[in-house]
């Protein structure tokens, strides 16, 4: 890892998954690496333990242009994104895993689909690994 990077891993992935997605971000640690995870975030905690079907409506009421929740989710994102070497995205994934999957492929991270993606989608060819079960990616580093 050089020196401007800080995780090996960023693990993206839906909110309404949230209990897969920690369990993927604590299975990588576990392997000694440093991840970062949405969920983790400072801006995440005091919503961790709210239902995720109710957070989400509310979050997705919020005025994305200009409420400042929303652009505190942004950076903290998208610059633990940059100090990452690594993009994973657990399916199933909203509409923001798939819009950091392209930042993480165009500021040319290695990324990673772990999940069974059934129907042909030709931008999934940005994942330079694909996986079908989160046990067959640990196996993998």
């Amino acid at each position: 890892m050089s020196d401007d990077q800080k995780y090996d891993f960023f693990v993206s992935g839906r909110w309404r998954n949230r209990e897969n997605v920690l369990d993927l971000t604590h299975k990588i640690r576990e392997k000694g690496y440093k991840v970062y995870c949405f969920l983790e975030a400072d801006h995440s905690a005091a919503r961790l333990h709210n239902d995720p079907e109710k957070d989400m409506k509310e979050f997705e009421k919020r005025d994305w242009r200009n409420d400042p929740y929303v652009k505190e989710v942004f950076h903290n994102d998208m610059e633990g994104q940059r100090k990452s070497n690594v993009f994973v995205m657990l399916l199933p994934a909203g509409k923001s895993c798939h819009i950091e999957a392209g930042a993480a492929y165009g500021m040319g991270k290695k990324c990673v689909l772990i999940g069974e993606q059934k129907e042909a989608e030709s931008l999934y060819l940005i994942f330079n690994e694909m996986h079908e079960t989160v046990d067959d990616f640990l196996e993998t580093i």
